[in-house]
């Protein structure tokens, strides 16, 4: 079952452009226009990767402009493993992998400060391996 939208919703104070500021900020990005093409190389590609609820309720909780660019792209059958995100994700930028693991590090840690962490907790479940680390948490494991 899906939250109510008001408990997941981006906070009011949080437009697009104060998300793209914080991202330049954390990320350290020279320009507005850098954090803004780190945003949507990462929300394009994490949109590939989520699906079902936790896919509606991850784009309500976005400011309306980054919702638009994480739900362009249809999700695929399975989810590709972290590490396969970040090399694709490199390859879409023409960055490295380093590159890309700093973008997706950046904007996922962003990102996720604006969500419910019980949200961010269901979607890094519903993902491979490896997520947790892009969302700037520990990727707990559960004994055997």
């Amino acid at each position: 079952m899906i939250p109510e939208p008001r408990t997941i919703a981006a906070p009011k104070a949080m437009t697009f452009d104060r998300l793209l500021e914080k991202i330049r900020y954390e990320g350290a990005y020279p320009t507005r226009e850098r954090a803004e093409q780190a945003l949507r190389a990462v929300l394009g590609g994490l949109g590939a990767q989520i699906t079902g609820e936790e896919r509606v309720a991850f784009a309500v909780a976005l400011p309306r402009e980054a919702a638009l660019v994480f739900t362009a792209e249809a999700p695929g059958i399975a989810p590709s493993p972290a590490a396969r995100f970040v090399d694709d994700l490199a390859v879409r930028t023409g960055g490295t992998a380093a590159t890309a693991r700093w973008d997706a590090g950046t904007v996922l840690s962003a990102v996720g400060a604006l969500m419910d962490p019980s949200l961010v907790t269901r979607i890094i479940e519903a993902l491979p391996t490896g997520y947790a680390l892009l969302f700037g948490r520990a990727q707990l494991t559960t004994a055997a």
